[in-house]
């Protein structure tokens, strides 16, 4: 399996991760981009199915690859706990040490996971900081120019295919108004989008 994950994943990252692997039995399916989620875990038969987006930076994908690997030890050990409960949250934080050396993530990289790994959400997403720089080495973003909390207010920009304004900033999101629809959404700082210079620009995008 090793050598199916070696164009995807930090160099550094194959002899722990090959260690990894020879604990478990399942299946690793590598698809495409999927915009709800990076990657899942599914307790399947004859063997449980782990599956990861193709277009992951190689460190997002170490990352997303081990969050689901912690699923599966989760569900062995503890096949009733919560998903990403005290169980999971603790399975994760041991399978990711051997993983948070220099050799694998950078050193500011590593800082960040640090703080992540107090106490690991359920997607590196809510954590800001660490999901922009996750991004930003994400080479495969090419559409998306910036993060919104990059932006100034009243910027216009596309979001899937949806054009916003920035009204205000609320903490971690921003109250962004659908100029089509005249809705107001609450968006992740974080949010990857594109800046547009005009609506007639955009709508002949």
């Amino acid at each position: 399996m090793i050598a199916k994950l070696e164009p995807y994943i930090p160099i550094h990252a194959r002899l722990p991760l090959n260690q990894l692997l020879n604990n478990y039995q399942f299946t690793l399916k590598i698809v495409g981009g999927r915009k709800t989620k990076r990657g899942d875990f599914r307790a399947t038969a004859p063997l449980p199915t782990i599956t990861i987006n193709n277009n992951l930076s190689k460190e997002q994908f170490l990352i997303t690859l081990v969050h689901e690997i912690a699923h599966l030890e989760t569900y062995i050990k503890t096949p009733k706990a919560r998903p990403h409960g005290t169980e999971w949250k603790q399975n994760f934080k041991l399978l990711m040490l051997p993983f948070l050396i220099p050799t694998i993530f950078d050193e500011h990289l590593l800082k960040l996971l640090a703080k992540h790994f107090i106490n690991p959400k359920a997607t590196t997403d809510t954590d800001t900081k660490l999901s922009a720089y996750l991004q930003k080495q994400n080479k495969t973003t090419d559409n998306h120019n910036c993060f919104i909390f990059d932006l100034e207010l009243g910027t216009l920009f596309k979001l899937q295919n949806r054009i916003f304004k920035i009204l205000n900033k609320r903490r971690t999101r921003y109250e962004c108004l659908e100029l089509k629809t005249n809705k107001k959404y609450l968006i992740r700082g974080n949010a990857s989008v594109t800046i547009i210079d005009s609506l007639k620009d955009s709508y002949d995008n």
